[in-house]
């Protein structure tokens, strides 16, 4: 018997938004055989039918932009004002891609031919087949339409497993589609660890966004299959902070990159690396943090919600007295949580100084509204401390010095640098993906995307030989 996927609402876990029958081995089987027939005919749609396709998805994405907020805020607890705006993400994703059916599939080169013999040598990308897709529950439309729209723009099917905390929004990026696609060409797969190593061993490409732990069981996966990957996975980003850095500005940035959405965000900022005397920012970040609204997220003013599940919110709060229990100082919450099955998954957010930068909590990624604070006395023991964690997904430096900010975006050994702008927020059309145990495989977003859904094969094509 199949498992029962249920998909709450963290902040009224009583409220169950979806439940599904977890997809079977066979019938993922089956999902990708129809897949990769529908996908035969697409791949020669062409790209004026492809962008066709997309634009629709965009515009209909766009005529459902409060029902499916409203959706996101129930199903995962986003913040309205969040919710909304990934909706307006989504559709500017899906309009980016339309146009890109139109990008050039490769180059054209000088050929190696005889001179009595005339030609040309070029590359051209084409469709891989299936692009099996495994993703997160903390931003539901953007990462699978980032993930979806390349690879239909470039020719492919699409097996979209979501996480089973987010298979109603999962649901809903599949019905933007109806219609506009040949049947069978797109398929949401509803399932957890077992159907997502399923969808894994079925397609022909393969891109995960989620934990370092599972993206490392992916990856060895598709490798022993033979298949391309690509697995985004967590970060324990930091913010450094120099001495000329404007102390209000910067404090309200981090809050926000530290707090919003309850932290939940491969990109959310975990350290706060303050170069020299670190007191007054320090009063300044906890005035900032203590401002944001923090509860219901259908209201329009709040700014961190629940977390996702029970289990999120004692990893929150164990880490919060782990890091009391080895002298650190809490500065703001550690507090929260239900008492009856309608209170939600709730925490304060944590803001944390005094902890040895070598403890667990500065080192591994919470995943949830806690930060800390990190002093140093330059900038070279800052970039050393930046540096000195097993993940490498962004960093943002903060200040006046350009020779400062200069020479520390070109030290620090993370993926994606923000100067004088928060870790959170990703342009989705510039690459986009980590160094070290943050990513694996090529960047996604953009043109990046284009290539990985893609392969390139060379083509010489002479003309018959003249007569001597």
């Amino acid at each position: 018997m199949s498992e029962l996927i249920r998909s709450r609402s963290p902040q009224c876990p009583s409220d169950v938004v979806v439940q599904r029958a977890a997809a079977t081995q066979e019938e993922v089987r089956a999902l990708a055989a129809r897949a990769r027939t529908a996908q035969a005919g697409w791949c020669r749609e062409g790209p004026a039918g492809r962008a066709s396709a997309l634009r629709a998805a965009a515009d209909r994405l766009r005529d459902r932009a409060d029902a499916v907020a409203d959706l996101v805020v129930r199903e995962v607890g986003k913040p309205v004002s969040e919710a909304r705006a990934e909706v307006d993400r989504g559709a500017a994703i899906l309009d980016y891609y339309a146009q890109a059916c139109y990008a050039a599939t490769g180059d054209v080169l000088a050929p190696s031919l005889p001179a009595h013999q005339p030609g040309l040598l070029f590359t051209e990308r084409r469709p891989r087949g299936v692009a099996g897709l495994v993703t997160p529950w903390n931003f539901p439309l953007a990462i699978p339409l980032w993930k979806a729209a390349p690879a239909l723009a470039t020719g492919n099917a699409v097996l979209l497993k979501p996480s089973p905390d987010a298979l109603a929004c999962g649901e809903a990026v599949e019905g933007l589609f109806e219609g506009l696609l040949p049947n069978g060409l797109l398929h949401v797969v509803p399932g957890g660890t077992e159907t997502g190593r399923a969808v894994v061993e079925a397609s022909d490409v393969v891109s995960f966004t989620g934990s370092a732990t599972v993206g490392a069981q992916v990856t060895v996966a598709a490798a022993r299959a033979g298949l391309p990957v690509q697995a985004e996975m967590g970060g324990q980003n930091a913010a450094l902070v120099l001495p000329d850095a404007d102390l209000g500005q910067t404090a309200a940035l981090l809050a926000n990159a530290a707090m919003g959405y309850a932290g939940q965000k491969c990109t959310a900022t975990r350290r706060i690396v303050v170069v020299g005397d670190a007191r007054e920012f320090t009063e300044a970040l906890v005035a900032a943090v203590a401002s944001l609204r923090f509860g219901d997220p259908a209201e329009a003013t709040v700014v961190a919600g629940p977390v996702i599940d029970a289990a999120a919110r004692s990893r929150v709060l164990e880490a919060t007295e782990a890091a009391r229990a080895s002298g650190a100082r809490l500065l703001t919450g550690g507090t929260g949580g239900p008492t009856t099955a309608d209170d939600g998954w709730y925490v304060a957010p944590v803001l944390i100084d005094g902890l040895d930068p070598a403890h667990a909590v500065a080192r591994e990624e919470t995943f949830g509204p806690l930060a800390t604070i990190l002093a140093v006395p330059d900038l070279a023991s800052a970039v050393d401390l930046v540096n000195d964690v097993r993940y490498g997904l962004v960093t943002s430096v903060h200040g006046r010095d350009v020779g400062a900010l200069l020479d520390a975006a070109r030290r620090v050994d993370t993926g994606l640098i923000r100067v004088n702008a928060p870790t959170t927020g990703v342009d989705f059309h510039a690459p986009f993906g980590g160094e070290k145990a943050s990513s694996y495989g090529p960047r996604e977003q953009g043109t990046a995307a284009l290539h990985f859904y893609t392969s390139v094969r060379t083509v010489t094509f002479a003309a018959p030989p003249r007569p001597n």
